[in-house]
């Protein structure tokens, strides 16, 4: 018995060390660091990253790596090799990024590397294929710093000082997804600020293609937002300023002809950052080569916000949509992928998931990778992908190509073995105001499916407003007449249940006609009598107030409704007309006299406001254009206090 309880405590200590482990290490801030072997002005680094925590049922994890040099270089290789032009001090950082890993991305801190000799001559590469490109090292997430690369080429044939702007945090969404906490310049940049629509006047007549890059992550491609150069500088900074909320200015000088430059920007995403995660923003660059000219041109980088690291991802820039104005926009959205095989891909096939409100027929292609051309009806050997469709799903497959493996032989280059498929898409004729969500199964040849995560839509709320106008009828009392207007305000073209407010003005006037008698006892023991007819007319100014109301939709053209109701009569005139008929009784003689001398008539007129409140409840229906436009409707009320019953006949028009 002795030996059992100690072996149960010595199992439940062994429990609690380990517990207590698995709790360090998920709370643990993970770093990376790097190594180093200089040679001269040469120095070969090497990355020192914490272990991968593998999630379950993913592919293999691994790292990929963005460096700075600290002298206005960078790289994205595992080990880069860099030659320094002069001796000094440089700050050199490295980032990161750890992909299908459990853990939190690794911090890091730049490290100062020191050339003391200048061994071997430096010469410059000239890598940049367009004037202006766009890069980063990685998709933000929220509370997360990514970088932002902006390089720019002198396409002039003489020495120039112009302007680079960069525009972010767009004005679609509530909050800003983006603090720019740091910008490094190496070639003399100054930050400005400066009138956004100041302006020379002039343009150089010279054509000029505008930068591209593909939303890899530093991988440049052939496709650009526009082929020509840009010339009205105003006009452009108005736009960007209407769509972004913040900016940064920069100014150089002294830039050589050919000669190519790089400025970093570092963005911490927000927590405020927008939730959804499969959602499209963007950064926006203006570069105008030369400040005496108003010539320039404008690039815009797509990201997409991400949970995790993840290759295999499904990204939109429908997450957020104006009811209003989405009739006959099109829509974008992409599918990435990665072979994390030991072997290439030959065929990829992408079973992505298409909400009703989206026209399966419009699909449209407009970027992909591995490049390759439609495939036609009939079988070929050559490269294409192949578009079918299900009930609910649009199936991209990739035909007769080569993807290499991240773990391959002889790949290095992590981008090799990514793809993507980019296409736009229209709306269904009639689509319902409703959320959606959708993701892509992704296969590789035979292999078992990579469920990627889901890309959302959703509407902002919109304000529709109604006009109201009816007729009120109040049973219980005489001769009533009320005539309303009014207002209502609710969601735009809500699907089915939805809250409606609504505020009436009404005129309304009533009778109250009473019989009764008046009897006096006078001397002898006569009585006098009066029998009198009073007339109380009313007229009312009321006003109505629902503070909320629950409707719902049953179809496009029937709609029910129920609610609170309170009334208040802002002004109320009452005139009073009392008619009295005289007669005087003889007890002892058991004689009724009639004396019309002594009959009488009075008027009374009174005045008052804000008084008869009224609380109620309402249930109801409305029958024609139920979502917006125009519609009838009758509506019973029961009040707390009398008069009980009313009910309101109406038509409303909604906005």
């Amino acid at each position: 018995m002795n030996c059992k309880i100690i072996l149960f405590l010595l199992g439940l200590c062994s429990f609690s060390v380990v517990a207590q482990q698995t709790t360090v290490i998920d709370t643990l801030t993970r770093t990376a660091t790097f190594g180093y072997d200089i040679l001269g002005n040469q120095i070969d680094f090497s990355p020192e990253t914490p272990p991968l925590i593998q999630i379950a049922g993913a592919p293999k994890a691994f790292y990929s790596y963005y460096w700075e040099f600290g002298d206005g270089n960078f790289s994205k290789e595992k080990n880069p090799q860099h030659l320094y032009e002069k001796k000094g001090e440089y700050e050199v950082q490295l980032w990161a990024t750890n992909h299908y890993d459990n853990g939190k991305t690794p911090a890091t801190r730049p490290q100062k590397v020191k050339v003391d000799k200048v061994t071997t001559v430096y010469s410059e590469t000239v890598s940049m294929t367009e004037d202006l490109e766009l890069l980063r090292n990685r998709e933000p997430i929220p509370e997360e710093e990514i970088v932002v690369v902006m390089r720019y080429k002198n396409p002039k044939d003489y020495i120039t000082s112009g302007k680079l702007y960069l525009f972010y945090n767009e004005k679609q969404y509530k909050a800003n997804n983006f603090e720019l906490t740091d910008t490094r310049t190496y070639h003399g940049e100054k930050q400005r600020q400066d009138l956004l629509f100041a302006s020379t006047g002039n343009t150089e007549e010279q054509e000029t293609l505008i930068a591209s890059a593909k939303n890899e992550i530093l991988h440049l491609t052939k496709k650009w937002t526009d082929t020509t150069e840009k010339t009205n500088l105003p006009l452009t900074l108005e736009e960007s300023q209407e769509y972004y909320r913040e900016h940064t200015l920069l100014e150089f000088d002294g830039m050589e002809p050919g000669e190519e430059r790089n400025i970093f920007f570092t963005l911490r995403t927000t927590p405020e950052m927008l939730k959804d995660t499969s959602a499209i923003v963007t950064v926006r660059s203006i570069y105008v080569p030369d400040a005496n000219f108003d010539n320039h041109k404008v690039k815009e980088m797509e990201m997409e916000i991400v949970t995790s690291h993840d290759p295999n991802k499904m990204s939109s820039n429908a997450t957020v949509m104006n009811y209003r104005l989405v009739r006959f926009k099109t829509f974008k959205f992409k599918t990435k992928f990665q072979n994390n095989g030991e072997g290439p891909a030959r065929t990829i096939r992408l079973e992505t998931e298409i909400p009703e409100m989206f026209d399966k027929s419009t699909i449209e292609i407009t970027d992909l990778y591995p490049e390759c051309p439609i495939c036609p009806k009939e079988e070929v050997i050559y490269s294409c992908i192949d578009t079918t469709f299900t009930d609910t799903k649009a199936i991209f497959t990739f035909k007769n190509i080569y993807l290499p493996g991240s773990e391959q032989k002889n790949v290095k280059e992590y981008d090799s073995t990514k793809g993507f498929v980019k296409y736009n898409i229209k709306l269904v004729k009639d689509f319902h105001k409703k959320k959606t969500r959708s993701r892509t199964a992704i296969y590789f040849d035979k292999n078992e499916p990579i469920i990627t995560n889901y890309a959302t839509t959703r509407f902002v709320p919109g304000i529709s407003i109604g006009a109201k106008a009816g007729y009120m009828i109040t049973p219980d009392l005489d001769n009533h007449r009320e005539y309303f207007v009014g207002a209502t305000i609710s969601p735009y073209k809500s699907y089915r249940g939805y809250l409606q407010a609504e505020l009436m003005i009404s005129a309304n006037s009533f009778d109250e006609l009473k019989s009764f008698t008046e009897e006096t006892t006078i001397a002898n023991g006569f009585v006098e009598t009066y029998d009198i007819e009073q007339l109380r007319e009313h007229q009312n100014i009321s006003l109505y107030l629902v503070p909320a109301s629950y409707r719902y939709n049953l179809n496009n053209f029937l709609a029910v409704g129920t609610g609170v109701q309170l009334k208040i009569d802002l002004s109320s005139e009452v005139c009073e007309k009392n008619t009295g008929e005289y007669s005087l009784f003889i007890p002892s003689e058991g004689i009724t006299f009639r004396d019309d001398t002594k009959d009488f008539t009075t008027f009374e007129t009174t005045n008052t406001g804000f008084d008869n409140f009224q609380t109620g409840v309402f249930v109801g229906f409305n029958a024609g254009i139920a979502r917006i436009g125009p519609s009838a409707g009758v509506r019973y009320v029961y009040n707390f206090n009398a008069p009980n019953s009313q009910i309101q006949l109406y038509a409303i028009w909604k906005f």
